[in-house]
């Protein structure tokens, strides 16, 4: 229960946050994606909370050569760590 919890409140925190400008794109479901493929995933651990997973996340996936992203799954308490499939 505390996993889908944790899950819905990332997604809610997706649906509202926007990303800095240099950043790539946090991508929803209702993204136009047809032009984008996947191209892996990345991975960060201790972010301070949901804001700075997909800060990190972003960043991880920048670094990548990624035009987007999707947040696939968050957890944790005090340190939070999360994982997200990159597009290009």
């Amino acid at each position: 229960m505390k996993k889908i919890l944790t899950l819905i409140v990332v997604a809610g925190a997706l649906a509202v946050t926007s990303l800095p400008a240099w950043s790539v794109q946090s991508l929803t479901t209702n993204s136009d994606t047809s032009q984008l493929r996947p191209a892996g995933t990345v991975s960060v651990t201790g972010a301070d909370n949901l804001d700075d997973l997909q800060q990190k996340l972003g960043e991880k996936a920048r670094k990548e050569g990624a035009k987007g992203f999707v947040v696939d799954s968050a957890s944790g308490d005090n340190r939070m760590f999360g994982t997200a499939t990159i597009y290009k």
